[in-house]
């Protein structure tokens, strides 16, 4: 925004703009929603105390009190996961009470949203050292919990009424795109799961996870320390005869889709020259973000405009993008990015450890298990200049954020 022309030429009242970096990130194990999940008897925010301790107690270069904001997503803020959860979460983690905190809703990217809300500060310089993050427990709040859709929507005909139910989008984007069949989706879905299987077995999954002590009436005490939706051995033939909810003799089934979970995220963004000068490691740089809306009926296409957005943006084009961490929210929604952009549906850059449809996808947590897995990907891949964690959102849209690898040496590019 310009300044009036009466204002003096100073260059104090135009701060530069300041590198972002994505320092770690931690999340709890996901659990099943439901009765009989890990978390049945576990309160929401708890989870989120977990994750912010987790951070403080693996970098205690950091003093707590040089923490400037605390945010953290919820899509249902009510219950356990209201009264502005990141203040009341932060409190109830031991931060000292000078370090402020908000709650933030923008459905399954509440956590992206997070991390871009207050990177935006870091690159004002409103904040040197941030926490961003989400929590969802579904078991707990419904999807849908308490919702009351103005009926305009419908009257006015501004949306389909299949905008409201997610899995009813998904097939129609199945319709959209007659070449994303069921098999695709199974096979991609049955990719997932192997991936995700192969990456636990190789210790790849728990150095990310913050165990988590449970109590139940019936089972006593216990120890959440590993992820509950994932199904080892799962094959597309496995998928190929699920039932199909959301439409009789559908493609969006139980097993080609993120099932319904609870889980948190957490994650630290600092200034880069305040991470250095402190001893805090660099996971990567962000180099741009963009949202984009698009039919609410379709809504899985979101990170096709959002990521074309981002890239036009930073000057960079897809052939430049060498790690992709795409949340599986509906196998399709993910091949029609593929296709999109020409890229295989079984290529090794796209959610090489696995993705939703394999651990979970607690609404607004998610994005920030896209980045930190993205973080761990370039640690091992020196080659690899620049990734995207992108993600489809309810109601229409598209969220995509770049990053560039600390570790880049271009005599390892490939």
């Amino acid at each position: 925004m310009a300044a009036p022309a009466s204002a003096p030429a100073d260059s104090r009242s135009r701060p530069a703009v300041r590198d972002v970096v994505f320092v770690d990130g931690v999340r709890t194990p996901f659990g099943k929603a439901g009765s009989k999940g890990q978390y049945a008897e576990t309160r929401a925010d708890d989870l989120v105390v977990k994750v912010i301790r987790e951070l403080l107690r693996r970098h205690p270069e950091l003093p707590p009190e040089r923490i400037d904001e605390v945010a953290i997503a919820a899509t249902t803020q009510i219950g356990d996961q209201g009264l502005t959860i990141g203040r009341s979460a932060a409190l109830l983690a031991g931060l000292p009470k000078s370090v402020p905190g908000f709650a933030i809703d923008r459905m399954c990217a509440g956590a992206m949203t997070a991390v871009t809300s207050v990177a935006s500060g870091v690159a004002f310089g409103a904040y040197d050292v941030a926490i961003a993050g989400g929590v969802e427990h579904m078991g707990n709040h419904p999807m849908g919990e308490g919702v009351d859709p103005n009926p305009r929507f419908v009257s006015d005909k501004l949306v389909d009424t299949s905008a409201l139910i997610m899995g009813s989008t998904a097939e129609n984007l199945h319709d959209r795109f007659p070449t994303l069949t069921k098999d695709r989706t199974d096979a991609y879905a049955a990719l997932s799961q192997q991936r995700y299987e192969a990456a636990a077995a190789a210790g790849r999954i728990s150095p990310d996870l913050v165990p988590v002590s449970t109590r139940s009436q019936e089972n006593g005490w216990g120890l959440a320390s590993t992820d509950e939706p994932p199904r080892p051995g799962t094959t597309a033939d496995d998928l190929a005869g699920l039932k199909t909810p959301f439409r009789p003799h559908g493609r969006v089934t139980p097993g080609n889709a993120a099932g319904l979970n609870d889980g948190a995220t957490g994650c630290l963004v600092a200034d880069a020259d305040t991470a250095e000068r402190l001893g805090l490691p660099i996971g990567m740089r962000m180099v741009g973000y963009s949202f984009a809306g698009v039919e609410p009926e379709v809504m899985g296409v979101g990170p096709v405009p959002a990521t074309e957005k981002a890239l036009e943006r930073a000057g960079l084009s897809i052939d430049d993008i060498g790690l992709f961490e795409i949340n599986e929210a509906f196998a399709v929604q993910v091949l029609a990015f593929l296709e999109h952009f020409g890229i295989s549906d079984d290529d090794p850059r796209v959610n090489p450890w696995g993705g939703a449809i394999a651990c979970g996808h607690p609404l607004a947590s998610s994005g920030v298990r896209l980045m930190t897995q993205l973080s761990r990907h370039f640690a091992e891949n020196p080659h690899v200049r620049y990734g995207i964690t992108t993600m489809c959102i309810g109601f229409g849209m598209g969220g995509t954020v770049i990053w560039e690898n600390p570790n880049y040496q271009a005599g390892d590019a490939q």
